[in-house]
């Protein structure tokens, strides 16, 4: 049975289902069955006992479906004279298939059916300390590892597991801020390696920008009631580009599906500003690869990490923090994806933080060094400068 999570989250607002015309009694068929998605229609022919509900089922059956998971919606018969001269029948089912149990557990039904169903919180938590979650390089879309659907689980159940800490870490500090911060490199889209990583690559762009956006819709129904404040940031990866010809950039360096799918989340907050009116989202400025936004009181800056070779981090830094116009002059956090590793650097009073990758493997990369992937996403406690504790949750 195919992931009933993928399915939801990968679902678009097709048209309605249109029965088939109705077909020609004459014609040479005792039965006939059509499934389309989650809807089927059943069509039987013969004397009254041979089209009932049963044998409807008996049909469904046939075809590898459990008529246990379908709930019959309609009912149509006629009758109509053989060449023999007796009455027969035929009879139109049509089917429905049920949710599932996990269906049903899920806690994004109601969230992507509507928004507006959002109920707002009236006493939202205050306090000076910042919660920071940190995830990314989810690259949904490719088949290495567990595939696109393991790492949409995995997404989903550390964000649920970055809640429950919150709540830990309420005992010890009194958090009014929550800030979710979108590191990069969410879909694997199909700029990469100058287009040689298509074939690994099932899902169509659309869908994998469609289950980056409705798990950032997911963290924003997750996390809006949490604190009086509550912030997302997302950043361009280099998988994330819009536009490349071989192997280069086209247009601006913010023109990123990883930004726009935030941007769409910020558009589907404004439906409803009673629950949602509290949430800033930020996304960086035109031509820009950067954001830097206050959390409180520390400075938090957030790039993808393709700027800088592996293990220059303090060095792209200074570089950028040189400039005294730059808002990286001020920073005391910097968050950063694309290695795919957690990496925790100090120099001085500045920080350098990057949380581990979404997805489980990067086979060209078990292939060359011989490691898999160890997925994770970073939650820290900051105040005025200073982040501590932060934690890996796996």
């Amino acid at each position: 049975m195919a992931d009933v999570l993928t399915e939801r989250l990968l679902a678009k607002p097709v048209g309605p289902f249109i029965a088939p015309r109705v077909t020609n009694p004459e014609r040479d068929f005792t039965r006939q069955v059509e499934i389309v998605g989650d809807h089927a229609a059943v069509t039987v022919r013969g004397s009254t006992k041979e089209t009932d509900e049963s044998a409807a089922a008996t049909h469904l059956r046939s075809h590898g479906e459990d008529p246990a998971l379908w709930t019959a919606t309609g009912f149509r018969s006629s009758e109509w004279t053989m060449p023999n001269g007796e009455t027969g029948v035929s009879a139109r089912y049509t089917f429905t298939r049920r949710p599932t149990a996990e269906v049903e557990r899920l806690p994004l039904d109601e969230l992507l059916a509507d928004l507006q169903l959002h109920e707002p919180k009236a006493d939202r938590a205050i306090g000076d300390h910042g919660f920071i979650v940190a995830l990314g390089d989810m690259q949904f879309g490719k088949i290495d590892g567990d595939g696109f659907a393991g790492t949409l689980h995995r997404t989903i159940a550390y964000l649920d597991k970055a809640a429950d800490a919150l709540e830990s870490y309420r005992l010890r500090f009194d958090i009014g801020h929550v800030h979710i911060a979108w590191l990069g490199d969410h879909i694997e889209g199909f700029v990469s390696q100058a287009g040689a990583n298509v074939w690994r690559t099932p899902l169509t762009l659309n869908e994998q920008i469609r289950l980056t956006r409705r798990v950032m819709l997911y963290a924003l129904s997750l996390f809006a009631n949490s604190a009086s404040k509550v912030s997302m940031a997302a950043v361009p990866g280099n998988h994330g580009e819009a536009v490349r010809l071989n192997g280069k950039g086209l247009t601006r360096f913010d023109d990123s599906h990883d930004t726009e799918s935030l941007i769409a989340v910020a558009d589907a907050a404004e439906l409803n500003t009673e629950a949602f009116g509290h949430v800033e989202f930020y996304v960086p400025q035109t031509d820009e690869l950067t954001v830097v936004v206050p959390v409180a009181g520390t400075v938090v800056a957030h790039a993808h990490g393709h700027q800088w070779k592996p293990g220059k981090h303090f060095d792209w830094w200074r570089g950028q923090a040189f400039n005294a116009d730059s808002a990286m002059h001020q920073a005391d956090l910097l968050l950063a994806g694309h290695l795919h590793h957690e990496h925790v650097d100090s120099d001085g009073r500045r920080l350098f933080v990057q949380p581990p990758a979404m997805e489980s493997e990067s086979t060209w990369w078990r292939h060359a060094k011989g490691t898999t992937g160890h997925p994770g996403l970073v939650v820290a406690i900051t105040k005025d400068g200073v982040t501590s504790p932060l934690e890996v949750v796996r």
